[in-house]
């Protein structure tokens, strides 16, 4: 099965790309391989110029679960990434201290996962994933499972974060609302095999107020737009015209 084709991207470093799309058109091939877990069967992948071979260790991933595990305290979750790198006891320490207190679990740290709320269950997978400090954050629809309000705080924190540690990212999402509030720029894919239909510059500041944005006629103006582009493929895809 061909999932994508033709696809022709390049990204800067410290920019926020988000990624929509239909069902099934390519967008966690994507990153599956920036990340290196498989090779295109045709083209390439660069990263800062050279080819991606084998598992990208400038990158970091997160899926829709937080594959935290149950035995560990959020402590030593966070540890993982450090522990296989065989890192000093100590340095572990530290950092795993600093990276508690960066998501906001302060106090949490000797929690079982299953003492910890949805959100708080997120913050510490996230910690996880910037317990190495990456250069690029791969994100495949990271709070897919949230409710509205919480799914809003972790986009703040996530684009709080990423703007003060200068990451990198590539975010997946079926949310409109998420891709142009998150976005530095929004790659609109088609139906499957992918390819690229718009790459939206979204007229935001880049220290946007998520919490304000609802109202704002920029953002107001990028939604539709970017509506207007998936219509299409979504009438398709229910065997109806498009609106």
């Amino acid at each position: 099965m061909v999932a994508t084709r033709g696809i022709d991207l390049e990204i800067a470093r410290g920019e926020f790309i988000t990624i929509v799309g239909p069902s099934g058109c390519g967008k966690s091939t994507l990153l599956n391989a920036t990340a290196g877990i498989f090779a295109p069967t045709e083209g390439r992948v660069l990263y800062g110029g050279v080819p991606v071979a084998g598992y990208n260790q400038r990158v970091g991933y997160m899926t829709q679960s937080d594959h935290l595990l149950p035995w560990r305290k959020v402590d030593a979750n966070i540890a993982l990434p450090l522990e296989i790198q065989r890192r000093p006891k100590a340095e572990i320490a530290r950092r795993v201290e600093e990276l508690i207190e960066l998501v906001g679990l302060t106090g949490f740290g000797n929690s079982y996962v299953s003492q910890l709320s949805g959100g708080m269950r997120k913050r510490c997978a996230l910690a996880r994933l910037l317990a190495y400090d990456p250069d690029t954050l791969l994100m495949d629809e990271p709070f897919g499972a949230l409710d509205a309000q919480l799914r809003l705080a972790m986009q703040v924190q996530l684009r709080n974060l990423c703007t003060r540690l200068n990451k990198t990212v590539l975010f997946v999402t079926h949310d409109i609302d998420e891709a142009v509030a998150l976005g530095d720029r929004c790659v609109v894919l088609t139906g499957r095999p992918g390819m690229v239909r718009e790459i939206v510059t979204i007229d935001l500041p880049r220290d946007r107020n998520l919490y304000r944005l609802r109202s704002n006629r920029q953002y107001i103006a990028a939604t539709d737009h970017l509506w207007s582009l998936l219509a299409p493929d979504a009438a398709r895809e229910e065997g109806e015209e498009t609106p």
